[in-house]
């Protein structure tokens, strides 16, 4: 069986797409011993699913070997036969639920090699992978994720590399040691989760002091409990990236927090594509930031000068031609992969115990030792799962000028063109505020007149609001006029964007931000400002909108936007923005 199944893979490394699907969901169906078991390739993988295993989609995320995904297959397969996933489920997230996963991760794949010992190979070249990856992500990675791979390395009895071997990491690997041993001895899922409690708890006490251990002297930034570390210092190099500290290669990662911080580990168990996933900071957390000023929402002063202009399909068609073969260059291969995950995604669901349709398998046993029975059919029904309505709203302040307004036009137009073509309506829609006249001689005859102005917060600016393209239209040519303007007060921008977006008939609405750094007019309290944003976040939440900030080069998103994502190489913000929506479409 171990010779066979070696030799199909092998062979199957010379296909492509379906065929390779296919192979992968034969194999499953032996390991598992469950007919109907199918393999699907999605950006959000691993994960097991009921009836259905998904691996991480391999083309979107670098051409990753074969041999890594059938790998990633036997971990899936051996969670699915060994491990019990609604206690891991039922973990909340952070590192207990992470350290759970790796300790019985390496429990099941054990128990897989011994059924099978010609996973072996697979496995070895799925902990390789596993190692690249901590290897080029280690510099921007917290202490706690280091501290989650060491601890996997040492289950697996792999030797930490020169640079993963910092003295507090090792030190806290040896004042738990007896955890470790009994990581190693754990017989089920629940003593997994048991054992990583006890591992969390105990380097917790390491930190705070509450254990001898002269050899534990982190940092106090160095510590399990780290959610974010600030780099505001970081230099840039030439093409706009944060550099880490190279002084010390074991300190905390200097990045901008929020590019990495939502892969909470780089292990074999977690998807490629995990770096793009949106942070999942809780609405508390986004909030409780000190400000000086009362949280209350930014008032203007008049709204009557306020400007929307529509621009839909107003757009030159020869500079737009240019831009959507740009980014279809760019995005074509992620455009195919969502559709194929997206058709995965959309399976079949049955409609057991019918007096039509297909034979039910599961029904034979029944049909021939009941003669009476009548009902051994079943009949299919897709399960709907496009009817999504998708905003993007672009910063257009004098900050985004250049390269930033540049990708973030790409960025917006290999959205909408791969949106449209996959069936999803979305719009594209641009604001920035601007110095009017007439609201300043308002302004000016309000103040002599003794008005009491002090619950205002924006006095001699007009919001300059765009619709480069708007829900429905098919014509995308108004996208190559976006441009750069002023200011940017974000919070009645969005106010105005999800208010857009609530109208429009849709069984879930996604509203993506683009900025660069915390909201501002000219003459505005910078306080109420990001209060103002912090209000209306907080009740977009609340009217069912999925809402995620893209932060260009800033962390500022992580402060108001509960789900964000930082892109701190601005080269890679149409494909990261592209994966991070593919994940939320593919979620249920």
């Amino acid at each position: 069986m171990n010779a066979a199944r070696t030799s199909a893979m092998h062979a199957a490394r010379d296909t492509r797409g379906f065929a390779f699907e296919s192979t992968l969901g034969k194999v499953a169906r032996v390991l598992t011993g469950q007919y109907g078991v199918t393999v699907a390739f999605s950006p959000d993988g691993p994960r097991v699913e009921p009836g259905r295993i998904v691996i991480p989609d391999y083309e979107l995320n670098g051409g990753v070997e074969r041999d890594v995904l059938i790998g990633y297959l036997d971990l899936l397969v051996a969670r699915a036969k060994h491990a019990s996933l609604a206690q891991l489920d039922a973990l909340p997230a952070g590192v207990a639920a992470t350290l759970a996963q790796v300790i019985d991760d390496r429990r099941v794949c054990a128990q897989l090699l011994d059924e099978y010992p010609g996973a072996r190979w697979f496995i070895g070249k799925l902990r390789v992978h596993a190692a690249e990856r901590a290897r080029q992500r280690w510099p921007k990675l917290h202490w706690r994720d280091r501290l989650i791979w060491l601890v996997e390395r040492a289950l697996w009895d792999e030797q930490p590399s020169p640079t993963e071997a910092s003295h507090s990491l090792i030190a806290a690997l040896h004042a738990s040691q007896d955890l470790l041993d009994e990581a190693r001895a754990s017989g089920s899922t629940a003593r997994s989760i048991a054992t990583a409690q006890a591992l969390v708890a105990r380097v917790r006490a390491l930190s705070a002091g509450d254990v001898n251990s002269m050899a534990f002297t982190a940092d106090p930034l160095e510590d399990i409990e780290t959610e974010t570390v600030a780099a505001s210092s970081a230099p840039l190099n030439d093409d706009d990236t944060l550099l880490p500290d190279q002084g010390n290669t074991a300190s905390p990662p200097s990045d901008q927090s929020g590019g990495e911080q939502a892969d909470n580990a780089v292990g074999m168990g977690q998807s490629l594509g995990d770096a793009q996933q949106p942070s999942a900071r809780t609405e508390g957390e986004a909030a409780a930031v000190p400000h000086a000023a009362r949280a209350r929402l930014s008032i203007p002063l008049a709204t009557e000068f306020d400007d929307i202009a529509d621009l839909t399909g107003q757009g030159d068609s020869t500079a737009w031609r240019e831009l959507r073969a740009q980014a279809r260059a760019d995005t074509a291969p992620l455009k195919e992969k969502l559709e194929r995950a997206l058709s995965a995604d959309e399976r079949t669901r049955w409609r057991r115990e019918q007096e039509r349709g297909e034979i039910d398998r599961t029904s034979l046993a029944r049909l021939a030792t009941s003669p009476g029975y009548r009902t051994p059919f079943r009949t299919q029904r897709a399960a709907k799962g496009r009817d999504v309505a998708v905003s993007l709203l672009i910063d257009r302040s004098g900050s985004m000028a250049g390269r930033k307004i540049e990708l973030a036009r790409l960025c917006a137009t290999a959205l909408c063109d791969a949106l449209t073509q996959l069936s999803f309506d979305c719009e594209v829609l641009g604001y920035c505020s601007l110095e009017s006249a007439p609201m300043k001689q308002l302004y000016e005859r309000q103040r002599a007149a003794g008005a009491d102005l002090r619950r205002y917060n924006r006095f001699v600016e007009r919001l300059d609001l765009k619709v480069y393209k708007r829900f429905g239209a098919a014509d995308l040519s108004g996208i190559a006029r976006i441009d750069c303007g002023h200011e940017n007060p974000d919070g009645e921008a969005l106010a105005w964007a999800a208010t857009r977006l609530a109208d429009h008939p849709a069984e879930r609405r996604i509203l993506m931000v683009f900025s660069d750094g915390y909201p501002s007019t000219g003459d505005g309290d910078p306080q109420v400002l990001r209060s103002d944003l912090r209000e209306r976040v907080a009740a977009i939440g609340k009217r069912g909108i999925e809402l995620v900030g893209i932060g260009v080069l800033t962390d500022a998103v992580e402060d108001f936007y509960p789900h964000n994502v930082v892109v701190s190489r601005l080269a890679e913000l149409p494909l990261t923005v592209f994966s991070v929506l593919s994940a939320m479409l593919l979620k249920r």
